[in-house]
């Protein structure tokens, strides 16, 4: 599996692509940071962004794409910045049918080093030495980037495991009940014609 994972921001915009199935080494294909300028409007710097994006997707050809899920912050501003930089990303993906998975922070956390309140620099740490790389990707977005990608990874069979015995649940239950409606229609059926 080859995913581009993608650290949303509008100044500093992680992207990564890792490669490779859970329990086995993985492969870091990419990485860098979509930069735009902090003067610049809104709009433009949004598109720099998509811009960014679809380099990305065109150079490596992700088969799916993770995006941090935004959550909320104290700090307004930044929070919208964040979320208009993951619509982006998200846009991008699907545009070109691409599946997108988002995940949160502590869960990105969780998956790579095992604490959902691990700090950046034991993200980083932990990135370096499970992609088996000479240093920390910099900035932190870049290695955060990562980190998005090799939690999808891991987490992708648990979780489709899971929706499948959802859908399995939800099939049985649906089956249960069509079977129960139509036991009822046709008691009420007899009863109209006894009655």
């Amino acid at each position: 599996m080859r995913v581009l994972g993608v650290d949303p921001g509008l100044t500093r915009c992680g992207v990564g692509v890792v490669e490779g199935v859970a329990g086995r080494p993985l492969t870091m294909l990419g990485v860098g940071v979509v930069r735009t300028p902090a003067d610049a409007e809104t709009g433009h710097r949004l598109v720099a962004i998509e811009r960014g994006i679809e380099e990305w997707l065109d150079e490596h050809r992700p088969e799916l794409v993770a995006v941090e899920r935004v959550f909320s912050q104290h700090n307004v501003r930044t929070v919208m910045g964040t979320a208009q930089a993951s619509a982006v990303a998200i846009l991008c993906a699907s545009r070109r049918g691409l599946p997108v998975a988002l995940h949160t922070p502590s869960e990105v956390k969780a998956a790579v080093t095992g604490s959902g309140r691990a700090d950046k620099a034991q993200v980083g740490a932990m990135v370096t030495r499970l992609l088996r790389l000479d240093a920390p990707p910099k900035p932190a977005d870049a290695a955060d980037a990562l980190a998005l990608a090799i939690c999808h990874i891991w987490r992708a069979p648990a979780q489709n495991r899971l929706q499948q015995a959802v859908a399995a649940h939800r099939a049985t239950n649906q089956a249960t009940n069509q079977a129960t409606n139509r036991a009822t229609n046709q008691a009420m059926t007899v009863k109209g014609r006894t009655a």
